[in-house]
């Protein structure tokens, strides 16, 4: 029977009420509903409505549903909701039709769907903590090796395989703060907010908030009921993990190409071709960066769904559950399968020496010596330009170059220049806070292990 029967002569036409069932998707949120409807019902027993012994033979129900889980193929449930409370009734007899006093699917939805992004959101942390401590302990394994930087996907300058790992880093760092800045946000209860004018019963909303978790009750009860900001933030936030997710590997699929050679592909996290037999292909890096197009257009779809609503629950909001679902789910399988990955992929540190070294990459710290003689930085740049054009010409580095090509170049060339033109010198002459300097790095690398300890020891604390 319809939790809304009453007021209807007969039934929805059969293909509609397939088609308007949510049930299929929102049983996610089975482990949520049975929290929150336990936080009810002790609301319901201090007003009167449950007595003691009723109280714990809802709980006791609610328990069991919990631990049988989804057990119904039943077409004419309509939701996670309707399942519950239908099995409920099942279990504990006529008492079970109770446990709906006084409240709505309105804001049980809003409320299990608080629960579920909140606890994927910790789930987050911990992947995001685990995928961070992979990439700091390459960055303290590849030492003072050094890689070619790129702007324009041309070679820049020489900086060291930890910074640019450092630099992942900083972003997974920035999603862990973004996600804790929604949670915090989401962390109030709409439970007693009713349909859209709060409870019809004086029920206690700071305890069943206490009960779940919450920091407190929402303030509004026509807000409450249709606020999906806290889905919209959260598939924001995830857009943008994937998004870094999703540079992370298209530079890992760059790298690993003959032309780069900068790693190797771990084989179990590669595929190979059913027609090429000397092929092995990145297909998790691309399935992730793939993916992110999905996770971004969750958070679009979700954006669209709530434009024009007017206050307060409309059906649309249905629509809302999906994305969140599915957004959730991806982010958190990318952030392993790139963990994985990460821990088992093979760096070329010679190779990535030998581009480090060729192409004129110590063009700017050259330019760098040449200022700090007195020459004006315009001046200095013009000069070194010439050299790389005359080792164009040479086919040579600015290190083979004789006095007399400098001197054609009007460069007085001297040890110092020459010192400066090695790779030590040019990575150490970034020796600014965030620069690629040796000592720079191993700060950065430290503060960075200093920040994962903390992330993870608030992860055990909220735990």
């Amino acid at each position: 029977m319809k939790m809304w029967s009453g007021r209807f002569r007969g039934g929805p036409d059969p293909e509609f009420d397939a088609w308007q069932r949510s049930f299929p998707f929102d049983q996610r949120l089975l482990a949520q509903e049975i929290a929150a409807s336990k936080a009810h019902a002790s609301a319901l027993n201090t007003v009167g409505v449950l007595s003691k012994t009723e109280l714990e033979t809802i709980v006791r129900g609610l328990d069991q549903i919990g631990r049988e889980g989804v057990t119904s193929d039943d077409p004419s449930i309509e939701d996670v909701h309707h399942f519950v409370e239908s099995r409920l009734v099942e279990l504990a007899g006529e008492v079970g039709l109770k446990l709906h006093t006084g409240r709505s699917r309105n804001e049980q939805i809003a409320t299990d769907l608080r629960l579920y992004v909140r606890e994927h959101i910790d789930g987050l942390h911990t992947l995001l903590s685990d995928l961070i401590g992979v990439l700091l302990e390459r960055a303290k394994e590849a030492g003072d090796s050094a890689m070619p930087s790129y702007t324009h996907l041309q070679r820049a300058e020489p900086v060291l395989v930890a910074h640019w790992l450092l630099a992942y880093v900083e972003m997974f760092f920035r999603d862990v703060d973004r996600l804790a800045d929604c949670r915090a946000r989401l962390n109030r209860s709409p439970l007693g907010s009713g349909a859209i004018a709060g409870a019809i019963l004086p029920l206690d909303r700071s305890l069943m908030a206490g009960k779940l978790g919450f920091d407190g009750p929402t303030a509004n009860s026509m807000d409450a009921t249709s606020d999906r900001d806290f889905a919209i933030e959260f598939a924001q936030a995830l857009s943008l993990l994937a998004v870094h997710l999703s540079r992370w590997a298209e530079e890992m699929i760059l790298f690993s190409t003959t032309e780069y050679g900068f790693l190797a592909l771990p084989e179990q996290y590669s595929t190979g071709s059913s027609a090429m037999p000397q092929k092995k292909n990145p297909d998790s890096c691309e399935l992730i960066r793939g993916k992110t197009a999905r996770v971004i257009a969750n958070a679009t779809a979700l954006l669209i769904a709530a434009k024009g609503l007017p206050l307060a629950y409309n059906k649309d909001l249905q629509e809302t559950q999906q994305p969140v679902f599915d957004g959730a789910e991806q982010c958190s399988a990318m952030l392993k399968i790139a963990a994985g990955f990460m821990s088992a992929v093979t760096l070329n540190f010679d190779r990535m020496r030998a581009a480090a070294t060729t192409g004129s990459m110590n063009a700017m710290a050259a330019a760098g010596h040449l200022v700090k003689t007195g020459l004006p930085f315009r001046t200095a740049h013009e000069l070194i330009g010439r050299a790389v054009q005359l080792c164009i010409e040479q086919g040579c580095e600015l290190d083979d170059l004789s006095p007399e090509q400098w001197k054609r170049c009007d460069i007085d060339f001297t040890p110092e220049l020459r010192a400066s033109l090695r790779l030590e010198s040019v990575l150490a002459c970034h020796d600014v806070e965030g620069g690629t300097a040796p000592k720079r790095v191993k700060q950065a690398l430290a503060l960075a292990l200093e920040r994962l300890a903390a992330l993870k020891g608030a992860a055990h604390v909220g735990a």
